[in-house]
Order: C-alpha cells, then structure tokens, then sequence
C-alpha cells in the first residue's frame, strides 16, 4: 500500500523565494502510519505534486489560507479514483466543509485517530469523519519521521514540539479550539532523546508557547545546558517577570524569542483578552529579555477596534525604538472557530469569504476607526518601514552592540531575507 501526505503551497506564486521549515505534523503523522505502508511526504511548498504517481491514498493538512489549494489537490486525486483524507487546522474547525472535498476527515490531532483511518481504509469502509475521543498523551510519542523529507531544501528540519495547546484564551487565535484548553507537555527526558538525535547544533522549539508552565520549563531549560545546543522558539511576554526562568532560558541556549506583544494598548489588549500582556510595560519586558542576550522577534496585530493608522504607525516607531530583531506586523484575521469572527460576523462587518485570503496580511473585515483600504496600505507601510535600510542599521548597530556578535549578524541576515519580501502585496 502506497501512502502519500501532502502539505498544499502557501503562497502559491512566491514558493519558491520563502524559506521553510519542515512540516513536522505530517512528519508525525508518517510515524503513526504502520511500518507495511509505503509512506511519502510532498510538500508544495518545495517541491511539485506529481499527480500521475500510482499511490492508494492520499492525506491532506491545511490551514486556512491554503485550505482552497488543498481542496484542488484533492480534487485532482479524486478525479483520479483515489481516496482522500484531509486534516489540520481547518478541516477540524470547519469538518462539514472540508467533508465535501474528501472522502473522510480527521478532526483534531492524529493520534487516536490516524489508526482507525488506516484501518478501515484498507477494509473498505472509510467513514466520514474521525477523532480522538481523548486528548492524547504526549507520553512516549513516537519520533517524527525525518527520514523521508527532503531535509536539505528547508531552513530547519530541526524541530521539536515539547508541548501543546496554550492557557490563554485569545479571541484571535485558532490553537486552543483545536488543542483544547488543557496545556499538554512532554516527559522532559522524551524530549532530551529527542534532541539527543538530531544532528547539528540548531534547534526550532515549536511549541505555541513554550513557558506557559514555568516550573516545567525550568526543568526543560536545566536539561538542555549540557547538550549546549543554540535554539529559538515562541513565548508570552511574562518571560521577563521570572528572573530564574529568563536565566535559565539564555543559559540553555536560547537565541530568540518570538512574541506575542499584539498591541501597546492596555484597551485592546483587554478586547482581545490578552491577559498575560496586561498590567506590564511591554517596552520593560522587551528590554529584560534583550538584556540577557536573548533576541526578540515581536508579532504584532493590525485592525484592532482601537486602532486608526496614527496608532499603528506609532507601534512600528515603537517597535523599531525597541530595537526588536524582527517585527510582524499582522491584519486581524477573523479565522474560523475564534471568537473575533463571531464578534464580527455578528456585527455584520466580515466583507471577505475567500479562505486564500484568510492568510494574516489581507483585510477581510471593516475595521472601526478606517476603511479597509486604509488598514491594507498602513500594514503594508508598516512592514516596509520596519525593513527598511535606516531600521535595519539603527536596530542592529549602536554603540552598545559594537562590534555586532555573530547572533546579531544571523538577525541582520534575516532582516535583509525580509526586506526582499517588504514591496510584495497580499
């Protein structure tokens, strides 16, 4: 039995300019697959779909912004009398839609769930949909199978999940409706194994956040300053309130950070029940974490209800002040399942239904205090003067940071990747 995983393109007509990391679920996903099947991985955004390749069956992750690229390829093989499953993100959210372009979906995470649609397919009897009727444990998870991805064509395929899921509750974000609100983590020896395995001394911790449970974090952190690997990952700004966990943090090698400041704005924090950002100078705990040589690449969101342009030009000021590494400037994005398209669908104010673009840089709503037009060309202009060449100089070199070291010269590489992609348009 031929198996095929397939991770739809991105952005379809810039795939091959964008750097990737390897797509780790279907690595996951391979790993649970019965070691009789004949497993391949085709990620499009690297390499392209072979549409005449004899397999039996074929699995399918999407998120929303390429769930219509996954439906064509879906279609394709359907066309072609093969049975299709499809899973991730928003199949999961949007099951009854997704059911409509496949043969059966999977809901939620694949273990629990991906043994039963194997075996049933190899019966005959595929059903329509399949889900875990528990979260699974992260106990004794198998490894990914890194084997068979074509690992030299990505950034990294480095990277390791130690947790799941997130305490907070966002009203923008997708991964507690899909995660559960329960933070799950792995056995911190599972995940030294792990390390232990991997070649090279650069690892991409994909956790959602990887600190939300401190103590265990520590733990993790102690564990890792003997395999004295470099590594970055994403966390919530209250990184810099624990001394020790900060500490522990750069001594285990940590190099950056990726951020969630969102908004400078205690007001739309509130609206968007960012919690955790709440009550603490962003710009203090910035600092702190600089201070002890860790970089910090900052998201922030775009078309909040307080938000006119003079504000947003104001955060990109800030952040470029904050000398942040990097700065991601996203339109707030309505995703299925979040409670920010509830709140908008219910005000009538959703204008786009084109998943393609659902994909954090197009304005699909009316924003309160601008037209949508007006939201577009100030995150445009704000990615574009962030990267710009005087940001880049001012937030890379002062006198405090000269000569650079070689983690500021990796940040200056990246910023000068990212000013190439500042003039593209959503």
């Amino acid at each position: 039995m031929k198996l095929e995983l397939i991770v739809p393109v991105k952005r379809k007509q810039n795939w091959k300019r964008n750097y990737q990391i390897a797509p780790l679920g279907m690595m996951y996903v391979a790993a649970l697959t019965p070691p009789d099947i004949d497993v391949t991985i085709t990620d499009e955004n690297i390499e392209t779909i072979d549409f005449d390749k004899p397999v039996d069956l074929v699995g399918i992750t999407s998120m929303t912004a390429e769930i219509n690229r996954a439906y064509e390829i879906a279609g394709e093989y359907r066309k072609r009398g093969v049975k299709v499953v499809m899973g991730g993100i928003h199949p999961s959210l949007l099951p009854d839609e997704a059911i409509q372009h496949s043969d059966a979906v999977v809901v939620g995470e694949a273990e629990g769930a991906w043994h039963d649609v194997i075996n049933d397919f190899k019966k005959g009897r595929l059903k329509k949909t399949y889900s875990s009727e528990t979260r699974p444990s992260l106990e004794n998870m198998v490894l990914p199978r890194r084997d068979i991805i074509k690992g030299k064509r990505y950034l990294t395929s480095n990277i390791i999940q130690t947790t799941r899921g997130c305490p907070f509750s966002c009203t923008f974000c997708t991964v507690t409706k899909f995660f559960g609100n329960a933070y799950r983590c792995r056995p911190v020896a599972d995940v030294i194994r792990e390390v232990e395995s991997l070649d090279g001394d650069f690892i991409v911790f994909i956790d959602d956040n990887i600190l939300a449970n401190p103590k265990r974090a520590k733990e993790l952190f102690r564990a890792l300053i003997p395999h004295k690997k470099k590594w970055v990952s994403q966390s919530s700004i209250n990184l810099a309130r624990d001394d020790e966990l900060l500490k522990l943090a750069a001594k285990s090698g940590c190099m950056g950070m990726f951020i969630g400041i969102e908004s400078f704005s205690q007001e739309s924090l509130r609206t968007i029940k960012k919690s955790v950002n709440q009550g603490f100078p962003a710009q203090d705990s910035i600092k702190k974490i600089q201070d002890h040589g860790i970089l910090v690449e900052g998201a922030f969101i775009f078309g909040l209800d307080g938000d006119n342009r003079d504000t947003l030009m104001r955060t990109v000021d800030f952040a470029v002040k904050m000398r942040l590494s990097a700065a991601n400037f996203f339109v707030l994005t309505p995703f299925p399942g979040t409670s920010v398209r509830e709140q908008l669908e219910g005000e009538g104010r959703i204008i786009e239904q084109n998943w393609s673009r659902y994909n954090n840089f197009t304005v699909v709503f009316k924003p309160k205090q601008m037209s949508p037009e007006e939201l577009q060309e100030t995150a445009i202009l704000a990615k574009q003067q962030f990267f710009s060449y005087p940001s880049i100089i001012k937030r890379h070199f002062t006198k405090n940071h000269f000569p650079p070291t070689k983690k500021t010269m990796y940040s200056l590489a990246w910023n000068l990747f990212r000013r190439r992609l500042t003039t593209k348009r959503p």
